[in-house]
């Protein structure tokens, strides 16, 4: 197991598959940024959220993790596959990379 760092395309092309591979995308940046902009379909993960999270997640489906940077999400995505999950990807560049795009 593990997690991949991906890029913009990468992710896109996910999303983009989405219907098929049921590509679940987490927000993991505070709620403030959250409710400004994300990614169509994220689900916002905090401390609060996490645990009813974890138990309602497919953990057989694809799970896309982003940040601000690409930095947190990392940690977030290796989280995530010691967990059970069995494809965990994280973002790089984060959000400003996906908004630039």
């Amino acid at each position: 197991m593990g997690f991949e760092r991906i890029d913009v395309e990468r992710a896109k092309q996910l999303l983009a598959e989405a219907p098929g591979n049921g590509l679940q995308i987490v927000d993991v940046r505070d709620e403030g940024s959250f409710q400004a902009a994300h990614i169509d379909g994220a689900l916002h993960l905090d401390n609060t959220t996490l645990a009813e999270f974890l138990e309602t997640a497919e953990q057989d489906k694809p799970l896309l993790v982003y940040c601000y940077h690409g930095n947190m999400s990392q940690g977030a995505a290796a989280y995530f596959s010691e967990q059970g999950f069995s494809e965990a990807y994280s973002l790089d560049g984060g959000f400003e990379a996906w908004r630039t795009a």
